[in-house]
């Protein structure tokens, strides 16, 4: 790995290195990123991992892959060069390329940075669990996806505060160890904190997994990214490099949208955006769920980042505002599992409404492990509330391997050197199947 000023590094290496040495020291003191301090003992972290663009200046980086419907894939990347044009050529075969599409480009600026070329474009129709070849901007390497299938089973990995450590690195290294179909992630991405390079960096660091399975992303604090009056306007940057399928949802906001993939309802909420009843989150929400007709859709689950329910003392009670102002809608919509972050450790509640066991309310589930730079949340409350199932401070991933219309399986694989030990798994069954959780007017036919 190279030096942070290491002789052989380009001049625009050692830009981007002096870009994230003044952010560090003059503007990161001052951030408005709608967090709160707590006061708990962390596990002392790894090392951030700062990864080159090893590529000529002509080549794409940063490739990434997005669900937009059904039938698409959004192709994602960074070029240096200007030139480079927004085109992805794709096919069955490698080095076959039967079809192409462009798409749109874009670049931002925050205080002394100057993104690079940042590329959109959506390739499609696809058809489903078939492997394609693609590549971007008509140069460079050759990349390749598999879609995912339209009927069940399917698997998720979710992952929570990433980040770009040695923790990080570890927990994709154990990701890439099972096969799966779809990335889901509630928030804290890069950590970049305004330092934009930093942006860049995760961007390569994740481009391996990232251009194989389509990632999934939704908001944390750590892509807020205000600052006083120069930049009061949140999420600049998330918004030119992670483009979601928020238009195709209805939604008006790439901060909050659904997707349907696989007999499967998935909707990420922005907990730093406004959620209060009668905002347009909220009514874009009740809007929502009232198309998923559970006939056709038997899982419904949800992601946002700030969790609702939480007996660690880290970030204790800062979901509580959205729980109160939203629990109600996912409660009556017999969603089955709640995904969320923030709090740099693992928990796994039962179904739960309104702080009481509810067997037809959602499990929640935090996790936020996986290899943020701050380190594990340690400390919880004792003792553990009734609701609480299994929690534990240490670094991983989840799997949610949907199996049927009736049946999941969940496990919460603990970061262990070289293996995923699997340390918390549980079978659940979607409340769609439980006759005595089905109210009157759920989904489009009787149930």
């Amino acid at each position: 790995m190279e030096t942070w000023w290491s002789s052989s590094s380009t001049p625009r290496a050692l830009l981007h290195r002096a870009s994230i040495l003044f952010f560090s020291i003059f503007i990161v003191p001052h951030l408005v990123l709608s967090d709160s301090s707590s006061e708990y003992v962390r596990s002392p972290p790894r090392s951030i991992i700062f990864t080159q663009h090893e590529r000529s200046t002509t080549q794409p980086q940063q490739v990434h892959i997005s669900l937009v419907g059904k039938e698409h894939m959004r192709v994602s990347w960074v070029t240096e060069d200007k030139k480079a044009p927004s085109i992805v050529e794709y096919g069955t075969q490698p080095g076959k390329y039967e079809a192409s599409a462009t798409g749109d480009l874009l670049r931002y600026e925050y205080f002394f940075y100057f993104s690079d070329e940042i590329h959109h474009v959506v390739i499609g129709p696809l058809k489903p669990s078939t492997t394609y070849y693609y590549r971007c901007s008509g140069v460079g390497p050759e990349f390749s996806f598999r879609s995912p299938p339209t009927k069940l089973p399917i698997e998720f990995v979710v992952v929570g505060d990433l980040g770009q450590t040695e923790w990080t690195n570890s927990t994709l290294e154990h990701v890439q160890q099972k096969d799966y179909d779809v990335f889901l992630l509630p928030g804290d991405l890069s950590y970049a904190d305004t330092e934009q390079p930093l942006w860049d960096s995760f961007g390569r660091q994740v481009e391996p997994l990232a251009s194989q399975r389509p990632w999934m992303t939704t908001t944390g604090n750590h892509e807020v990214e205000t600052y006083l009056f120069d930049y009061p306007r949140p999420f600049k940057s998330y918004n030119a490099r992670w483009l979601m399928p928020y238009n195709e949802s209805g939604s008006t906001s790439n901060l909050y949208y659904s997707f349907d993939v696989a007999e499967t309802h998935i909707i990420m909420l922005g907990s730093y955006t406004d959620y209060k009843v009668g905002s347009d989150q909220y009514n874009w929400l009740v809007s929502d769920l009232a198309k998923i007709d559970r006939n056709q859709t038997p899982w419904i689950f949800v992601l946002n980042h700030v969790p609702w329910y939480n007996s660690n003392e880290g970030h204790k009670g800062e979901g509580e505002s959205m729980r109160k102002a939203m629990e109600e809608l996912l409660y009556n919509a017999r969603v089955d599992v709640v995904f969320a972050g923030h709090v740099h450790a693992y928990e796994r509640f039962t179904r739960v409404y309104n702080n009481t066991a509810n067997s037809c309310g959602p499990i929640y589930i935090t996790i936020g492990d996986g290899g943020n730079r701050e380190g594990l949340a340690m400390t919880y409350e004792h003792p553990a509330p009734s609701i609480s199932m299994f929690r534990e401070p240490s670094f991983g991933h989840g799997r949610l391997n949907v199996i049927n219309r009736t049946t999941a399986h969940w496990s919460w694989h603990r970061n262990n050197e070289t293996d995923a030990v699997v340390s918390d798994e549980v079978l659940i069954k979607s409340l769609s199947s439980a006759a005595s959780c089905i109210p009157n007017g759920l989904g489009h036919d009787e149930l």
